[in-house]
């Protein structure tokens, strides 16, 4: 039975939040408007020429509703924000009080819950992935409590690329008071499903997604939550009036016609991280090259820093992931292109 009651979650200060009414929010009658008068913008339009003295959308209207039908859910389930990481800056400044509050996160894992919880002063218990990479149900759930509000989780797994079991986050679901926030920046690459079609159930799930990966967008920097209409609106809330850009709501609203461009550009990333894992398997450098669901391959390698240093010295950036638990002698790499694979697969040998 699933425990969670958002009044129970929410802080009180944002409970009696009355939130900012920008101008074009309380610009909703029927009519087009064709004089605006009411923003104080700059009338005489854009230095250079441009045109974006306007304010955007602040409910990026056109554009919720069309990601909403991409991911087969409603418009009321969707917040758009500047990247995925407004959405968990805004989780902890809604649900968790400083100071008195905590989250748990399953390490090894994306950087930013930590982050944005030690910006908003707010407790990280962290209970690490198991040897397989997968979540410890038994554990997060003893670790559960009134001051416990969220449970991060990552699927594809940042920085292991390995998905969440579908049957571990239905337990979780079940089982965890709090919010449930499951990052699904990477799924557009994976064969496993999203989560995206529990949300209807589980009114405690909240599913994070991106432009920035397969869609190729990360310089707009939009992100994506979709949750009941409940925790949406409150995420509408607090977030500051004018979040997306108007260049970025249109760009993504043309693109996002042709989600089969986003499937061309995904299968060849999968061929070349295939090739370049088999690549990779072959030198005697690598000990193991973990399977991946996402656009990058965990490697363990002899040593960690001392190739990290040595790839660097040849123009060549990865991430190094050895201090994280599980990762011990571990680089990331992001597939890159065929070339730049290969240039990749060339230097390893060299230092073999």
């Amino acid at each position: 039975m699933n425990l969670f009651k958002i009044e129970s979650l929410l802080r009180d200060n944002i409970k009696d939040l009355k939130p900012y009414s920008s101008a074009r929010d309380e610009f909703s009658s029927g009519a087009a408007g064709t004089v605006f008068l009411d923003a104080n913008e700059n009338s005489l339009g854009s230095v250079g020429g441009g045109s974006f003295n306007r304010y955007p959308d602040p409910r990026q209207t056109k554009l919720r509703a069309k990601f909403a039908k991409l991911r087969g859910v409603k418009a009321e389930n969707v917040f758009l924000g500047n990247g995925s990481d407004e959405a968990v800056d805004l989780l902890y400044r809604c649900f968790c009080r400083p100071g008195i509050d905590r989250v748990l996160t399953c390490p090894p894992t994306y950087g930013m819950y930590a982050v944005s919880a030690a910006i908003n002063d707010i407790e990280v218990i962290e209970i690490p992935l198991d040897d397989n990479f997968e979540p410890q149900v038994e554990a997060i759930l003893k670790s559960d409590n009134p001051s416990t509000k969220i449970l991060f989780l990552c699927s594809p797994n940042n920085p292991t690329g390995s998905s969440l079991n579908r049957d571990d986050l239905t337990l979780l679901l079940d089982g965890f008071s709090g919010l449930v926030v499951v990052d699904e920046a990477y799924v557009d690459f994976s064969l496993k499903n999203s989560s995206v079609d529990l949300v209807s159930k589980y009114p405690s799930l909240v599913v994070l997604q991106t432009f920035s990966k397969a869609w190729g967008l990360a310089g707009l920097r939009l992100g994506a939550a979709i949750a009941s209409s409940e925790v949406i609106e409150i995420l509408d809330r607090v977030k500051p009036p004018y979040n997306v850009n108007s260049q970025t709501q249109e760009l993504v609203l043309e693109l996002i016609e042709d989600y089969s461009a986003v499937e061309v550009m995904v299968d060849e990333l999968s061929t070349l991280k295939e090739e370049l894992s088999r690549a990779l398997a072959e030198l005697s450098v690598v000990s193991k090259v973990f399977q991946s669901d996402a656009n990058f391959l965990l490697v363990r390698v002899d040593d960690a820093d001392v190739l990290y240093d040595e790839l660097l010295k040849e123009n060549i950036v990865v991430r190094n992931r050895s201090r994280e638990p599980g990762c011990e002698n571990c680089l990331r790499l992001t597939v890159g292109t065929a070339s730049e694979n290969k240039k990749l697969i060339e230097t390893l040998g060299r230092l073999s």
